[in-house]
């Protein structure tokens, strides 16, 4: 800009109200899309103004005006919060996936004021081009773009005009027919029609050729997409709820969480990995399990057997089982290289290993598990962390197993020493059916059984004696995953 079409202040005053005010206008703008309050710039104030930055340059040396201090006294404090300039305009995100095969569909997209940021990104697409991703504005025909305004993105590079023709062709008639039909039928409002703009990114596989399935399917999504954007979608409740259920369908695999107990934690002690896989074969499917990889089998095969078993149990929460007692980050780093969900270590191991081992699991994002095998104090030691567990193992040893009294008595105690935090407990040490029952009945989360599976005859039918004790076991999860998208 060259700024000759703004008139210059003729005096100071005039010159520092409308720098001010500038100076204002730019920093709601920039705090806004940061979510943060920041600090205006001479390019960004320039722009406000519609003039040069070494056009404002020249006013600020001939008005004896100092940028920094002038802005400065426009405190920050005294801005809104991003939050609270956010509530001027409206933002709604919206996301769908329709389809298969090589014409699928994923939209993105982004609804909003064009005053607002998603106006700005509109500006800037719109203005802005890059090579094999050149936006272009939606329209149900030539010369006949729809309202709202929408600008197309494309996600996938476009290397070819076989390429560009799906973009420029179906893509851009399904998302811009989408957009009148959604005006049409109520889901964007018509009086926000002129105010509102849209960025829509759009898939298209190179692979893609059936140009009707390339418009079916994205206008589907566009118009699903635009229904989530403007209902909220999805309610954090949903979120919560399919989170652990949830299959990505690229990926292929679940990654399981302890999210609803209680749990039967098989624990794989023997050291055979060709029998453990032989076991692992026959465990019926069912959410309430969970597999241990035993202390025996990793100090034979290294932690590398976790990997090897997720060749047979991909879909499987592991749990490496490491009774660390010293360098509780490097054995967290090993187990979780390898891909275990949660890692264990010994309540006899030092305090600063304790908390050493729980800081570096959660940080990388998986359970820290704490086996309080000959802990005589279990309340005063977990106490003395500065962190808490995510698990808590109430333990007796192979070698003590001389009857069936597990001090299931410490559950409660466990439970009212720490009510304020959220962990879960399990209960191991030469379990059967009957003194699980009881464990569970107690309170208990994860019963962990070796023995009693791994050298039955019947493997399967040894599981479920076990999954069959309460009706919280026998009520597998996964027969209440229903597919809604």
């Amino acid at each position: 800009m060259s700024g000759s079409d703004v008139k210059k202040p003729e005096k100071r005053e005039e010159f520092v109200r409308m720098l001010m005010e500038a100076v204002r206008k730019e920093v709601e703008a920039r705090s806004l899309l940061r979510g943060k309050p920041t600090k205006p710039t001479i390019s960004g104030t320039a722009k406000i103004l519609n003039i040069h930055r070494d056009t404002l340059y020249t006013w600020l040396r001939e008005f004896d005006v100092d940028f920094k201090e002038a802005s400065e006294k426009l405190s920050v404090t005294s801005l809104p919060e991003a939050a609270e300039v956010s509530r001027k305009y409206a933002y709604f995100i919206g996301e769908a996936l329709v389809g298969e095969g090589n014409e699928v569909a994923h939209i993105d997209l982004l609804i909003g004021d064009k005053e607002g940021p998603v106006g700005e990104a509109f500006a800037t697409g719109l203005s802005n081009l890059s090579m094999g991703h050149t936006p272009l504005l939606a329209v149900i025909r030539p010369n006949l773009p729809p309202k709202p305004h929408t600008l197309l993105v494309p996600k996938v590079t476009v290397k070819n005009l076989k390429d560009a023709n799906k973009i420029f062709g179906p893509a851009q008639a399904a998302v811009a027919k989408a957009v009148a039909d959604a005006v049409e039928e109520g889901i964007i409002p018509k009086d926000k029609v002129d105010d509102w703009v849209i960025v829509c990114s759009v898939f298209a596989h190179p692979q893609a050729s059936d140009y009707r399935k390339i418009y079916h399917y994205n206008y589907s999504a566009t118009k699903l997409a635009l229904k989530r954007a403007l209902a909220k979608y999805p309610p954090l409740e949903k979120v919560f709820y399919d989170k652990d259920r949830a299959r990505h369908p690229i990926m292929g695999f679940r990654v399981p969480r302890l999210w609803r107990p209680p749990y039967l934690q098989i624990a794989l002690d023997i050291p055979d990995l060709e029998r453990t896989k032989r076991v692992i074969a026959q465990i019926p499917r069912s959410d309430r399990i969970i597999l241990e990889v035993g202390t025996p089998l990793i100090k034979r095969y290294g932690t590398r057997v976790i990997s090897e078993l997720r060749e047979v149990a991909r879909d499987i929460f592991f749990v490496a089982d490491l009774k660390t007692l010293d360098v509780g980050k490097v054995e967290v780093d090993l187990a979780y290289d390898e891909t275990a969900d949660a890692v264990v270590a010994a309540g006899l191991a030092p305090v600063e290993t304790l908390n050493a081992f729980i800081y570096e699991a959660k940080k990388l994002g998986i359970y820290a598990v704490i086996d309080m095998l000959n802990v005589e104090n279990h309340i005063k030691k977990l106490k003395m962390l500065k962190e808490f567990p995510d698990v808590i193992i109430l333990h007796r040893g192979i070698d003590q197993e001389t009857g069936r009294t597990l001090g299931l008595e410490r559950i409660q105690e466990l439970r009212q020493a720490f009510k304020d935090k959220r962990f879960l407990i399990a209960v191991a040490g030469g379990i059967v059916p009957e003194t699980a029952k009881e464990a569970l009945e107690k309170g208990a989360n994860i019963i962990i059984v070796g023995r009693y599976v791994t050298q039955s005859r019947d493997i399967e039918r040894a599981i479920r004696d076990f999954l069959e004790l309460t009706p919280e076991m026998r009520e597998d999860v996964d027969l209440f995953r229903v597919h809604v998208e």
